[in-house]
């Protein structure tokens, strides 16, 4: 299972009106940082498959999303839960931090 392409179109069926968490990976093509989480990204779209969302969403271009979160440095990731922003993990952090916040979400 791929991470799913988030857009400013299908943000708000997709990611707000989402009947499971979401994870929201803001990045571009031109960010490192981006392309070393990517990886990660792409795992834990696997790994929680059926519990959760997981998708990214390239803030060039999609940039209504990224402003209404305030997204200012990239990557940064958003756990989305009924439509609110439950956690914020900004920078490439090693899988086992964003695993560690992604369940203290899921509970």
């Amino acid at each position: 299972m791929k991470p799913i392409e988030f857009t400013d179109s299908n943000f708000e069926t997709e990611v707000l009106k989402s009947d499971v968490p979401v994870l929201v990976d803001f990045w571009a093509v031109w960010c490192g940082p981006c392309r070393m989480i990517a990886p990660i990204v792409e795992e834990l779209a696997k790994e929680y498959q059926g519990k959760m969302k997981i998708g990214k969403l390239d803030v060039d271009n999609n940039q209504q999303a990224a402003i209404k979160y305030g997204v200012r440095s990239i990557p940064t990731l958003l756990i989305f839960q009924g439509g609110h922003v439950v956690d914020t993990i900004i920078g490439a952090l090693p899988k086992s931090q964003i695993v560690q916040r992604i369940n203290s979400v899921l509970g």
